[in-house]
């Protein structure tokens, strides 16, 4: 089944300009820029470089030419240090042998040129994220690129690291490397880019400077209609408890009490909300309660059984749902085909299977109802997962997750890498089942989500909860940022308050000029 990704494309970016490319998942933009970066070979047109036509055969040529792409998941050796990672293929010598001391000294100048804070000699599987993309970032500085294609960068980015990487990019502009932005955050947008571009089915909509586009007008291009920016929420009616949880703690690999006699509970008919900085011990959290990971000491029910130290698919099997903050890890099985990964964690059981037999017109079957009653945007059910967009993926974890009529949904971050129309619709899913009875504990990072479904509101920091809201309609977002900073009293400093994700001015603004 071949689908045509984009069809007759014209995008033209400037010198020096920051050139962001939006569309729903599956519009076209991975592909695009895949194309410009050698990964995939257009069937018909021609690229023009510096105005001279251009033949992209491979990454190799698109590295001579100055183009680097730091991909949505990172091309990085884990085991290996940075600067090895940095200068690999390209490593300095000395006496024929690689000149260790050299690659770190020359990565830590290549750093502090760019402001791209690395420690050179670390391994890469012991960094953060935002670290590990601004090594990315510096791979591409060290082979000479001077445009950089960024595809999805923030979507596995804390607000802090996504403050960084908008620092470090209008750094990289300023000193004259020209950004191709790919994301579907219309906030982001605004804040980082000159220009936009709009993908949809695979064409352009438009392109607009940006301080002349709203998030409305963007979602509108993007999506084909006016986008809801809010969620159709009766007032809840909740019930009985569903989850109990009751002074649980756990330890980190390193022995650190990373969550702190954490109490809670989740009713049925309810959606509890949990807000925090990313770091603070809601990762944990989910890892306790859907098997993942051993608790220290405390309790949690479902219902009137316990789920501490049972293996996941027991709790599963006593009605937990769980949509992970890692999809690539926890959420899709990417080599097996979409139909399969609606069933992997009910494949065992009828109608999937029959006398020990998988039946695969069942599975085929019910691939295609979820497919068409999640809006999965994929030919068949019959193809691997991993050829999906980001969104795409979550949309298969989300239809999985719901269609196993759970009596409690875990859901953290669910729609992290998910463009402006799926989240409307994942948003609406999640209030509807609340409504319908479903208990749902939600994890986010993201203020505006879990304050517009929350109906209780808890907020972590450091491991514990730092404060309890039994009236969301009332919180304000800069009361509920302070908490989540650590702050304890209700008015500090209004600096505390500026948007986390919201960057510097540049030190010189820059007027779009055209060519």
């Amino acid at each position: 089944n071949r689908v045509t990704a984009n069809k007759g494309v014209d995008l033209a970016v400037a010198p020096g300009e920051i050139h962001a490319l939006v569309g729903e998942n599956g519009a076209g933009k991975s592909t695009l820029m895949k194309i410009l970066y050698g990964l995939e070979q257009p069937t018909s047109g021609q690229i023009y470089l510096r105005s001279k036509p251009v033949h992209i055969a491979n990454p190799q040529v698109a590295i001579q030419l100055g183009i680097g792409m730091v991909h949505q998941n990172f091309m990085l050796v884990p085991s290996f240090t940075i600067a090895e990672n940095i200068v690999l293929n390209r490593e300095p010598t000395r006496g024929g042998v690689i000149d260790e001391r050299r690659a770190i000294a020359e990565t830590q100048a290549l750093a502090d040129r760019y402001g791209l804070a690395v420690i050179p000699d670390a391994r890469v599987d012991s960094v953060p994220v935002g670290m590990r993309q601004r090594v990315e970032i510096l791979k591409a500085l060290y082979r000479g690129a001077d445009i950089f294609i960024l595809d999805e960068p923030t979507a596995v980015l804390t607000p802090n690291e996504t403050t960084d990487l908008f620092v470090a990019i209008r750094r990289l502009v300023d000193q004259g490397k020209t950004i191709i932005f790919i994301t579907h955050k219309l906030r982001e947008v605004r804040a980082i880019s000159d220009r936009v571009t709009v993908l949809r089915d695979g064409m352009v909509i438009g392109t607009l400077l940006t301080a002349e586009a709203t998030e409305r007008d963007l979602a509108r291009m993007m999506v084909g209609r006016d986008v809801l920016t809010t969620v159709e929420k009766p007032p809840a009616q909740p019930g009985a408890s569903v989850l109990t949880v009751l002074n649980l703690s756990c330890l980190d690999v390193g022995g650190k009490r990373v969550l702190d006699d954490v109490s809670f509970t989740v009713r049925a008919g309810e959606i509890l909300g949990i807000a925090g900085v990313e770091g603070n011990g809601q990762t944990e959290l989910v890892e306790v309660l859907t098997g993942l990971r051993p608790a220290l000491s405390g309790s949690a029910t479902v219902g009137e059984q316990s789920i501490v130290g049972r293996l996941p698919r027991q709790i599963r099997e006593m009605g937990v749902a769980h949509i992970p903050e890692d999809r690539l890890t926890n959420g899709v099985a990417g080599d097996i085909s979409i139909a399969e990964n609606l069933i992997v964690d009910r494949f065992y059981r009828a109608p999937y299977t029959r006398r020990g037999l998988l039946q695969p017109r069942r599975i085929a079957e019910n691939g295609r109802e979820r497919i068409a009653q999640f809006g999965i945007v994929a030919p068949s059910g019959a193809i691997p997962a991993n050829v999906l967009s980001g969104g795409n993926m979550q949309k298969i974890v989300i239809a999985r997750e719901l269609s196993a009529a759970p009596k409690l949904l875990i859901a953290a971050q669910p729609t992290r890498g998910v463009d402006v129309g799926a989240i409307e619709f994942i948003h609406q899913q999640l209030v509807d089942q609340r409504t319908r009875g479903l208990a749902i504990l939600l994890i986010s990072a993201e203020l505006s989500e879990v304050m517009k479904l929350s109906d209780r509101l808890l907020v972590m920091y450091n491991g514990q909860i730092a404060a309890t809201f039994e009236d969301v309609a009332t919180l304000r977002e800069e009361e509920l940022g302070l908490y989540m900073l650590g702050a304890h009293t209700p008015h500090p400093p209004a600096r505390v308050l500026a948007k986390s994700f919201t960057p510097p001015p540049r030190s010189s603004p820059r007027q779009w000029g055209g060519g």
